[in-house]
């Protein structure tokens, strides 16, 4: 498995920095690495939840799902294609200036690390293109 990561710091209160990030639909308007998302499921985002997102770059893919707790503001959807898992966790933390976002990608399976490593540098500048379009947002 070959993992992928970053944090920031937003200068705003975890629940702001929390609803920004589960309105997924919204991401393309503050984020530059999601050209267009688009919600399979109705209601609030939830286990099992389904996203269909095109990315510059890269393919459509299905992200669904699979981990989601409020309480601790963090969520981790997956997607697959032929030997390739890939997990997006995001994770909001309280702190004194108002929280840390961690988010990061885990590439698993036969293919998981030839495919990470081939897309090292696209990886690294989209989490921290979403990072930093997710910490003007929140601050606005």
């Amino acid at each position: 498995m070959t993992e992928f990561g970053i944090t920031i710091d937003i200068e705003a209160s975890p629940d702001r920095v929390w609803a920004v990030l589960c309105d997924v639909e919204r991401w393309p308007e503050w984020t530059a690495s999601v050209a267009s998302v688009q919600r399979l499921d109705a209601g609030p985002l939830a286990v099992g939840s389904r996203v269909r997102i095109l990315q510059p770059n890269l393919g459509p893919a299905v992200w669904r799902v699979t981990e989601l707790d409020e309480s601790a503001k963090v969520f981790t959807w997956a997607t697959r294609s032929m030997g390739v898992k890939v997990a997006g966790r995001h994770q909001v933390i309280p702190n004194d200036a108002g929280c840390r976002v961690a988010l990061s990608l885990q590439f698993s399976g036969l293919l998981g690390p030839l495919i990470a490593r081939f897309y090292r540098s696209l990886n690294q500048s989209y989490l921290a293109t979403e990072a930093n379009g997710l910490k003007r947002r929140s601050e606005a």
